[in-house]
This record gives structure tokens, sequence and C-alpha cells, in this order.
């Protein structure tokens, strides 16, 4: 089964985005270099956890003795990107995702995979026009200022959801909000 990789070794953007209005919105991870651009879409909660974990490493590398890598403790102001993301054609919706560290680059190493659909009895449905399977990957490697200004960036644009109640804890709405007390 062929598998068609976007591959971005030193990608000149990457960040998470979103569309729509909060309650509603659709997350993406773009992905840019020169020319050629990817949108794979993802979930909130993806967004949340890859943005974790990616500070989660970089944490790890900078205790490492001498920091050889140069791992920024903050965001370098260089490369904060506060823009929306550019024109948005979704290549897939995201399913599992993989994260990694590559020292012989020096960088952060995101893998995404779509979702399958896998009918009862184990078989790929994911079949093209052709009648073969075919399956596709995000291959994206950062650099690790880079990787900081991602993960404060999605840190960022996953917060700026709905408010939540004080009082309930559920999201509220612009157009109103009727607590829902949990019973005692």
């Amino acid at each position: 089964m062929p598998t068609r990789v976007y591959e971005f070794a030193w990608p000149d953007r990457v960040v998470v985005g979103t569309i729509g209005l909060p309650g509603a919105r659709t997350f993406y991870l773009q992905v840019r270099e020169g020319t050629q651009i990817v949108s794979i879409a993802l979930e909130k909660q993806q967004s949340a956890l890859l943005a974790e974990k990616i500070d989660e490493i970089l944490e790890q590398l900078i205790t490492v003795e001498g920091n050889p890598f140069s791992v920024p403790t903050s965001t370098p102001i260089e490369l904060v990107d506060n823009d929306q993301l550019e024109a948005v054609q979704e290549q897939f919706r995201t399913g599992a995702m993989s994260l990694g560290w590559d020292p012989t680059t020096a960088q952060v190493v995101v893998e995404a995979y779509p979702i399958t659909d896998v009918d009862a009895e184990g078989n790929d449905e994911s079949l093209d026009e052709d009648g073969a399977n075919e399956s596709e990957m995000l291959l994206v490697r950062m650099p690790v200022g880079t990787a900081r200004a991602f993960a404060k960036r999605t840190r960022e644009i996953v917060g700026a959801g709905r408010p939540m109640c004080s009082i309930c804890g559920y999201p509220m709405d612009a157009d109103g909000h009727i607590c829902t007390l949990p019973e005692v």
C-alpha cells in the first residue's frame, strides 16, 4: 500500500490555528515550506496534548548537561507567529500522532496519520478510485526555537475558546448559558 508522505524538514511556518467561532471551531495543523502548504484537521484535545508534550521534550533537553542543543527557556520573540492560517485545504483528519526527538538534527519530529475506517473484519476501507489502498502521513521536523514558539501559540489558540462558567464549570456560549449543576 503506497503512502503519500507530506514531509517538511525545515518548514518556513508550522502553526496550529482555527476556523470558526468558539464552540464550533475546527483546529488545523498547518505547515508551509516554500510554496507547499499542508493543512490537517485536529481535535482541540490533540492540539493541547501536542503542545504539552513538545514542552515536556524541550524541558527535558534543557536539563541535559551544558544544554548542547541550545534549547530556549522561553519563546524567541523573532519566532512568534500570530498570523491567521493561510488558505486551508484539508489533506486529512488526524487520527494517530507521534512525537519524537532527532539529536542528529536537533529537531522535534511530529508525525500525523489520518483516521482510518476499518470494517468489522478488520479490512481497511480507504480505497482510492482505482480500488488500491493509499494512505497519507505528515512528517514535520522543527528546530527547538520553532518548536517552543509552536507550543506557545498552540496553548494560546486552545485557550481562546469559550469562557468557562465559574458556577458549573461548563463552557458558556455568547448567546447565553444555563448552568447544569451536579447532583448532590
